[in-house]
């Protein structure tokens, strides 16, 4: 199976990396940071197929969009590439910020896809994971933008899913809570449920593996979410206030 897996230079990206390395897997790697992709790739090429890197900050659309022309056959790609603002309750995100989180968690997507879609098109057959968050479901004023942000790829993903699913392409939807990463690194709160990378990756390839086309987890952590999603708007907003 070949594999193209963005945000792979650290965190979950790395981790899933080498949750799929083996001799029947041959694995595209792309992020922005050079050394430490050819790190992971060195370790990587004893357990793999194959291992390429490809250089290419996501934001750049169309020099992404040129490097990605290399790929002529495709079975999976992992869409894992993503940035958050922190978690602060006293500053508002400046629009320059506001933007660079949309083009990495939204619109680089669309553009790999733009190149990725044709392939798995012609092939009749290919899988796009997205990793979105539990974020997505619930907006705490802290991390507005991420959330929103994440609602969108949810939304992206589903009108995808009942596209191009009768060419036998699936499009799966992962939603997990907190994993620990350079991205959670950055929270000075407590985090519910946290779960290890290596934990947190296997549940996310198990559902992967399993073609799920939405995946929400932990359980527990998802479904108080839900709970919160079901209560009357004053009661939420004093219960969001509390927790702020």
């Amino acid at each position: 199976m070949k594999i193209l897996i963005t945000g792979a230079s650290s965190g979950l990206g790395a981790e899933l990396a080498f949750q799929y390395a083996s001799k029947e897997n041959e694995l595209i790697l792309l992020a922005r940071r050079e050394e430490k992709l050819k790190t992971l790739q060195e370790k990587l090429i004893p357990l793999c197929k194959d291992v390429q890197i490809i250089v290419a900050d996501v934001t750049k659309f169309e020099e992404l969009q040129e490097k990605l022309t290399v790929i002529e056959s495709l079975d999976m790609v992992i869409l894992n590439a993503g940035i958050s603002l922190g978690h602060s309750h006293t500053q508002t995100p400046t629009i320059e910020e506001f933007k660079k989180l949309y083009d990495v968690n939204v619109l680089a997507n669309h553009a790999i896809l733009e190149v990725l879609l044709p392939i798995f098109t012609k092939q009749q057959s290919g899988k796009i994971v997205f990793i979105s968050s539990l974020a997505s479901l619930f907006s705490m004023p802290s991390s507005k933008v991420y959330s929103s942000s994440k609602r969108a790829l949810n939304a992206y993903a589903e009108g995808l899913r009942y596209k191009y699913a009768p060419m036998g392409i699936k499009v799966i939807n992962i939603l997990p809570g907190f994993i620990k990463s350079e991205l959670t690194d950055k929270n000075d709160f407590h985090m519910p449920f946290l779960l290890e990378t290596k934990e947190g990756v296997a549940r996310i390839k198990k559902a992967i593996d399993k073609n799920k086309i939405f995946y929400a987890f932990p359980l527990r952590f998802y479904f108080l979410i839900r709970l919160l999603n079901l209560l009357p708007n004053f009661l939420t907003a004093k219960i969001v206030q509390k927790l702020s």
